[in-house]
């Protein structure tokens, strides 16, 4: 399983967040479980909002333990978060270093865009962009944009109490 951020460097755990289904897969399969766990676990993740294996009460109790000793859900942790009046959501979101990105959730109508940086920095200088300011400093892993998609979905709650999409496009920000 190769990935630019699977591992934790301090805690030796995989983080799960930025897997793909076959990365995913291949875990499950290393750690000596049947396949299609990944399914299970990415449905927790990705449409519940799951960060605690606990919570997971399709997994039988070992597996809850297994898991939470191998592994982890870490997305990047949010500095800030403002919400406006015409329903514009704006999370500024921590990585490594001090490194910080923008995520900005823009909803029209029945149609919700979530703009998700790939980057820390931009090698471009727009007058009308502070991050530009900044210059270039790195592309995000997997997980840090991943990461960003989850705390957005997560800030609206679970799909069933909700009863509606709330993002229904994703455009990238730092190309």
């Amino acid at each position: 399983m190769s990935s630019e951020s699977v591992q934790n460097d301090s805690t030796n755990k995989v983080n799960l967040l930025g897997l793909t289904r076959q990365q995913m897969e291949d875990f499950f399969e290393s750690i000596g479980e049947k396949r299609f766990r990944a399914h299970q676990v990415m449905k927790w993740i990705h449409f519940f909002g799951a960060d605690d294996f606990e919570a997971m009460t399709n997994l039988g109790k070992a597996l809850r333990g297994k898991l939470a000793q191998l592994a982890e859900i870490r997305g990047p942790k949010v500095a800030l978060e403002h919400f406006s009046n015409d329903g514009t959501r704006k999370w500024v979101v921590e990585l490594d270093q001090g490194n910080k990105v923008e995520t900005v959730f823009i909803p029209d109508g029945k149609r919700g865009t979530l703009c998700v940086s790939s980057q820390v920095g931009c090698a471009l200088d727009c007058s009308f962009c502070s991050t530009g300011k900044q210059g270039f400093h790195r592309d995000l892993t997997v997980a840090e944009i991943v990461g960003q998609v989850w705390i957005a979905q997560r800030s609206f709650g679970a799909p069933e109490n909700r009863g509606v999409r709330n993002i229904t496009n994703v455009v990238m920000m730092g190309m």
